[in-house]
């Protein structure tokens, strides 16, 4: 008989609202978050054995536990046009993107196929639960939770990865080889980024509840050796300088449409007669020169808010669709003193200090202070729930609510 405190499938348990950063968890096979980030983060790979307990007391129970999701619902989601899904079959290689009727997926039990699903955590309850247990590592850092499903030998080739991820078993096994070669170089013939070498220097087997953590550049290869195999895969991404940069500079060029002393023409009454007209003129460039000093490009504060808005927009597949029968003002209010404000699966919200960025809006500029503070009580603890305010029309708070990008808790 399954004993009463396993839940069948596994349904994963919140993570607290204040994590125990200093203490062990087996997670992290006895060691804590502090001394993880300290010991493997961006450094070095951990391989964890019953990472999530459950399955393995269930296993000693002769009740195995299935996966939170089972394989019928996610062949529905790759139906979805807000999911982004994709198909790989080897031999011979092959890649689609979805979405996909359920009968073009092969069956469970054919082999060589893998279907990816990425975004999860905006779809299914037990995917953004799963990231809860993950809040020690910065928000910004996050990517997604993604879904491999496949067939005996379905796997997506040996390749590498340039962001940090944890390798969750929930069904199945898989055989993971990594390797932390130098020669990273792909094989062109192939449709995919596979590796046009690969020389393994660890194996393992993962079963159920077993987490394979690899930092970037690490080579690996993933095999599934059971039909129905399913990885849950938690992804931080690494954008580089570039992608940064750029999208700090475009949101920066934005801002200066609110500086009135650049609406102000350019003059050159002291310019003399020239016999280089094709050249830029010298009073051109030191009155430009001026300019920008004033706006402190130099100075890192002025990028910021910029990149902290970008790095909160939401993914690309994201839909928002707001409440049916939307609460009034008052009510709204009513509401919030009984019931949690919850940001939405697919919301994301990111703090600079005290501003705060949701879904890439600056939320908080022209609010009143008990918005501004709500605001930073919804991101620090991802809900919120106050009888403190008291006018709440036409806030950004209310208005992210009418969005779809806030819902109560008890609406879930």
């Amino acid at each position: 008989m399954t004993p009463f405190y396993l839940s069948k499938p596994y349904q994963p348990p919140q993570a607290p609202q204040n994590l125990p950063l200093k203490q062990p968890w087996p997670l992290f096979g006895g060691i804590s978050p502090d001394q993880f980030m300290k010991r493997h983060w961006h450094k070095k790979p951990l391989l964890v054995r019953g990472a999530i307990p459950a399955f393995g007391l269930s296993a000693q129970m002769h009740a195995p536990l299935g996966s939170p999701i089972s394989h019928e619902e996610l062949l529905q989601f790759a139906d979805q046009e807000t999911v982004e899904s994709r198909l790989i079959r080897s031999k011979p290689w092959r890649f689609d993107h979805g979405p996909f009727q359920k009968k073009t997926i092969p069956k469970e039990n054919q082999p060589d196929w893998t279907l990816l699903l990425q975004g999860m955590e905006a779809h299914h309850p037990a995917a953004a639960t799963i990231l809860s247990w993950f809040r020690f590592i910065p928000g910004a850092r996050l990517d997604d939770l993604m879904i491999s499903i496949a067939g005996i030998g379905g796997g997506v080739g040996p390749h590498f990865d340039s962001y940090d991820v944890f390798l969750i078993q929930m069904s199945g096994r898989r055989k993971w080889r990594i390797s932390q070669q130098a020669d990273l170089s792909l094989n062109p013939k192939l449709p995919l980024k596979i590796l046009r070498k690969f020389q393994a220097e660890q194996e393992w087997v993962l079963e159920p509840g077993d987490m394979l953590y690899l930092p970037p550049q690490i080579a690996h290869d993933g095999v599934a050796l059971d039909a129905g195999c399913q990885t849950w895969s938690v992804g931080f991404r690494s954008p580089s300088y570039r992608e940064l940069l750029q999208e700090g500079l475009w949101r920066l060029a934005e801002s200066l449409e609110h500086i009135p002393g650049l609406e102000r023409k350019f003059s050159d009454p002291k310019q003399g007669a020239t016999a280089c007209a094709e050249q830029l003129p010298q009073e051109f460039i030191k009155q430009l020169q001026e300019q920008l000093g004033k706006l402190h490009l130099d100075q890192i504060d002025s990028f910021l808010p910029g990149i902290t808005a970008y790095l909160s927009e939401p993914k690309q597949q994201a839909f928002f669709d707001g409440p049916q029968s939307p609460l009034n003002p008052k009510n709204f209010l009513k509401q919030l003193a009984s019931s949690a404000l919850v940001p939405g699966p697919q919301t994301r919200i990111l703090s600079l200090g005290k501003q705060v960025f949701c879904n890439g809006d600056d939320v908080i500029t022209g609010q009143s202070p008990a918005v501004i503070l709500a605001w930073n009580n919804l991101s620090a603890d991802k809900r919120l729930k106050t009888k403190q305010l008291k006018n709440i029309n036409k806030t950004s708070l209310y208005e992210a609510y009418l969005a779809g990008w806030l819902i109560f808790e008890s609406d879930r």
